[in-house]
C-alpha cells in the first residue's frame, strides 16, 4: 500500500495567526489527536513566503485504510477540534489526496 497525504490551504484571520501556527503544527493539537491512531506518519505546516496568512498542511498517513480508520474511530473528537478550530481561518480548502509515487 502506498502511503496517504491529503493536503489543506488555510487562510488565517489576522488575529489569529500564532494560535493557528500552534494548533495546525507538527506538534499542535490536530498532530495531538492523529498521534492516537495507528498509521499516523507526520503533519508538516508551510506558511507562504509571499503571503503571511496563508498556510498549507500536508498530513501523511501509512494508507488510506490507516487514514480512514482514525476518521471512523475519532470522528467525535474530529469534529469537536474542527469546530473548536473554525474561528481561526477565513477559508479552508482541500487541495487534494495523494498517494506516495514509488521509488
Amino acid at each position: 500500500m502506498a502511503a496517504y497525504t491529503y493536503v489543506w490551504e488555510f487562510v488565517v484571520a489576522p488575529e489569529h495567526v500564532e494560535e493557528f501556527e500552534r494548533d495546525y503544527g507538527p506538534h499542535g493539537a490536530w498532530a495531538e489527536l492523529f498521534r492516537q491512531a495507528p498509521g499516523y506518519i507526520q503533519t508538516l505546516l508551510l506558511r507562504d513566503a509571499a503571503q503571511a496568512r496563508r498556510f498549507v498542511t500536508v498530513d501523511r498517513w501509512e494508507s488510506a485504510e490507516a487514514y480512514h480508520g482514525f476518521r471512523a474511530q475519532f470522528s467525535r473528537q474530529y469534529a469537536e477540534l474542527d469546530a473548536r478550530c473554525a474561528r481561526l481561518t477565513l477559508r479552508e480548502t482541500l487541495l487534494g489526496t495523494f498517494e506516495e509515487a514509488p521509488d
